[in-house]
């Protein structure tokens, strides 16, 4: 069975967080819903309040989870985006070096909207890749590493595609919002599950 970890922070974005976890599982992917404290607090709290108000109980903690994850990393990552849940994201380094431990394994490393801006660039995965966010975020990404050129040594050799759902490069998936949180999820499904299972988890939800 495949394994997937989400994390959540307060202020996440409940479509883009909870689509993918619904279709993987609907895959029979084992999601482990993973809560992170605020920037600067070491409050370990298992329910995160997303940004339109919604709860949501998470599986574990973020401690607890990284426990695991240093014996055995998970088949992918992901993180949602809201701009809030980005920020708390981003700014948490123990997840930095997990998406680096990640992505020099080849394992999937995915995230949406705000996130593959603001979480993913300050990790140097987005170099060399194809890539693509909320719409503008690209713009702001030497606000993101902490200057124009620790943003330019981050990212070299990365490329911003505009106006699709999704970009699929090596190990790397984004997303632009939570509009194409649908079809972003299902790519997901299909390089977790197959196509098969995809194509059966398509039909029976009545996607377009």
């Amino acid at each position: 069975m495949k394994n997937v970890a989400v994390f959540l922070a307060p202020g996440f974005e409940e479509i883009e967080a909870l689509t993918p976890v619904d279709y993987l599982r609907r895959a029979g992917v084992n999601v482990i819903m993973v809560s992170v404290p605020e920037t600067g607090s070491e409050e370990m709290s298992y329910a995160v309040r997303g940004s339109h108000g919604i709860t949501v109980f998470a599986d574990t903690t973020l401690v607890e989870y990284l426990d695991e994850a240093d014996k055995a990393l998970p088949d992918a990552v992901f993180f949602p985006g809201g701009l809030q849940g980005a920020t708390h994201l981003a700014a948490n380094d123990d997840l930095r070096l997990l998406i680096q431990r990640m992505d020099g394994e080849g394992k999937i490393v995915s995230s949406v909207c705000a996130s593959p801006a603001m979480v993913l660039s300050r990790s140097g995965v987005l170099a060399g890749k194809k890539w693509t966010c909320y719409p503008g975020m690209n713009e702001n990404l030497s606000e993101y590493c902490g200057g124009e050129e620790a943003a330019k040594k981050l990212t070299e050799g990365a490329s911003h595609v505009a106006g699709v759902p999704f970009v699929f490069d090596k190990n790397l998936l984004t997303g632009r919002g939570p509009g194409t949180a649908e079809q972003f999820s299902m790519k997901l499904v299909e390089l977790l599950s197959g196509e098969e299972v995809a194509k059966t988890i398509h039909d029976g939800s009545c996607l377009r």
